[in-house]
């Protein structure tokens, strides 16, 4: 189903994924610096992880796009890591937190900087024919194309974790139209896509937008920001907004 309506663009091309993924980068690694000592110990909306350990998982999920070695590394360590019940995600997840407990967040920083240049080359080195290649990653994601992975699901992991932060310390979230706007407008097509049914949907806030699929649906307005959090499991939506997409 179609959106409609005055919003911004959803990013169309797998550069214009990565281009997104250099600035949230960016923009993550500015808004570590204004962190203080204390805030890296405070818990976030990920229940298991503190701010530290967050960045932790950036850090670790950027060296492994970084490098085809370090991402098969993970997982293999995560698959034998996971719990019962858990798929590989949560078993790399917890691998890239543990292996990194001991790092101090100056640690973690300098090593975020660092790598994420890196990691955006890694995923622009994928190349097309295995992009387009589908690939059962199981839930939640499901059979997707590796290009889905790589381009949008690990800006959109990035972008939410830098939400998550901000939440946790009261840090300034820096939104923009062109950037967050986007990945938000993205967010929207793919959550209509998968309920299928009509809706009008109001997003508010610099991130937002008006969106309309169909005629005489369930109408919804929130903040662009708190839709994208229950869209990733982060709180809770009512009628069509109980449909959420991959993070």
């Amino acid at each position: 189903m179609t959106a409609t309506g005055t919003r911004p663009e959803p990013l169309a091309r797998y550069r214009d994924w990565l281009a997104a993924a250099e600035l949230e980068y960016a923009r993550l690694v500015e808004q570590l610096r204004g962190l203080s000592a204390a805030d890296w110990r405070r818990p976030t909306d990920c229940t298991e992880w503190d701010v530290r350990q967050v960045v932790a998982h950036l850090v670790g999920a950027a060296e492994g796009n970084a490098s085809v070695r370090e991402a098969v590394r993970q997982v293999r360590l995560g698959r034998r890591r996971k719990r019962p019940g858990q798929d590989d995600v949560d078993g790399i997840n917890a691998v890239q937190v543990e292996e990194r407990a001991e790092a101090t967040p100056a640690e973690l920083l300098a090593a975020l900087a660092d790598v994420a240049p890196r990691a955006v080359r890694g995923r622009r080195r994928v190349p097309a024919p295995l992009r387009a290649l589908p690939v059962p990653f199981g839930p939640p994601l499901g059979t997707k194309p590796v290009g889905y992975l790589m381009g949008c699901i690990y800006t959109r992991d990035a972008w939410m974790h830098r939400i998550d932060i901000a939440r946790a310390t009261g840090a300034a979230l820096v939104l923009t139209p062109e950037h967050d706007g986007r990945l938000v407008a993205d967010v929207v097509a793919e959550w209509a896509k998968v309920h299928g049914q009509p809706y009008e949907l109001v997003l508010t806030g610099t991130a937002g937008g008006t969106y309309a699929g169909g005629a005489g649906g369930e109408r919804h307005e929130l903040d662009a920001v708190e839709f994208a959090r229950v869209m990733a499991g982060r709180a809770q939506g009512e009628g069509l907004l109980r449909t959420t997409v991959p993070f």
